[in-house]
């Protein structure tokens, strides 16, 4: 495998942002009205219809852009929504970029949610392949044990994600997603019904993911942790890349 231990944080943050927008290209290309738009200093996801309207209408900012940049970058920002009729989406801004959230909170922003980025090359990858109980998973299936609405992503082209879901007594119970761009993993909705967590059931299937992302070729992966879940990731071999800020109106 090529050498990529050396990665700087901000190339490793760079790699899985670039995934995570591709993933949104490819949701956008199974819903309804739906685009990223890439504009200077800013990529935003545009779901105009339901049920994808309420989950993925996200806008990432670009770090540490000049005063002018970043002011362009969020009237850009603000005008794509408004075009398309969306009223609530989250400005996602590095912890780092002082300037960035100081101007979205000027403009009538507050920050919602925050997760932390994180990433990793994977000829670092040292866990073991876990075992883990997988069982066959149809995407309705899917949705349905993990109440995720019954339309989500229904045109969605889903042979382009690698979906993971473990079975405890014959039920299914945890389930990750993942998704390549270039040569990084990006890894989302790791998740474990609440009757079947703390059985390291969430950890095994992102170390699972690891391994079939080599396998694949992939040198890096990607994720963004809850706060809950930054330990666990971090014993599986993944850097710290910094907080993301979600702003909302």
């Amino acid at each position: 495998m090529v050498e990529l231990a050396r990665l700087t944080d901000a190339e490793l943050y760079a790699r899985g942002t670039a995934t995570l927008v591709a993933s949104w290209e490819a949701y956008a290309d199974g819903a309804v009205g739906a685009a990223v738009v890439r504009l200077p200093g800013v990529t935003a996801a545009v779901f105009p219809h339901e049920p994808e309207r309420a989950v993925y209408n996200n806008a990432v900012l670009a770090r540490h852009p000049t005063t002018g940049e970043r002011l362009d970058a969020l009237d850009a920002m603000e005008a794509a929504y408004a075009a398309a009729g969306v009223t609530r989406f989250a400005a996602w801004a590095h912890e780092s970029d002082e300037r960035m959230r100081a101007e979205l909170e000027r403009r009538g922003y507050a920050l919602d949610t925050t997760t932390r980025a994180m990433g990793m090359a994977l000829d670092g990858l040292r866990v073991p392949r876990p075992e883990v109980e997988l069982v066959a998973t149809s995407w309705s299936q899917y949705l349905h044990t993990f109440a995720l609405p019954r339309e989500l992503l229904a045109g969605a082209d889903r042979s382009a994600f690698h979906l993971l879901v473990a079975s405890l007594n014959g039920e299914r119970v945890s389930a990750a997603l993942a998704y390549d761009h270039g040569t990084d993993c990006g890894i989302y909705n790791v998740g474990t019904v609440e009757h079947a967590r703390r059985r390291g059931l969430a950890t095994a299937l992102t170390a699972l993911h690891l391994h079939e992302a080599i396998d694949r070729g992939c040198h890096t992966a990607s994720l963004q942790a809850t706060a809950a879940a930054e330990g666990v990731y971090r014993a599986l071999g993944f850097r710290d890349l910094g907080a993301i800020l979600e702003y909302v109106r």
